[in-house]
């Protein structure tokens, strides 16, 4: 029986502009949409929240929380529609 290789996985920097001390997270089918598990972190000088999530070869997609709000990633130009009739972003890995 043949063993597969192990998915390569690569460190992927997601980031956003809210109002600093928003609460804001990513989540995708990469972690079944939780909105709890990837908080992002700001700097509170210019709102720019960050996360590193380590994701494995392939296609994913996401959204961001902001203050309990699903948005798309703004600087995002793949999307594609999800069952709830909004959009989600897409990265490729």
């Amino acid at each position: 029986m043949a063993i597969s290789p192990p998915k390569r996985r690569k460190r992927t920097t997601f980031q956003i502009v809210a109002q600093p001390g928003s609460q804001v997270s990513v989540c995708g089918k990469f972690n079944g949409w939780d909105s709890t598990q990837f908080p992002m972190k700001d700097n509170p000088k210019n709102g720019v929240f960050k996360a590193i999530v380590s994701l494995p070869n392939g296609k994913h997609e996401y959204k961001f929380v902001v203050d309990g709000e699903w948005m798309t990633d703004p600087n995002c130009q793949d999307q594609v529609p999800n069952e709830f009739g909004s959009m989600n972003s897409v990265i490729v890995i």
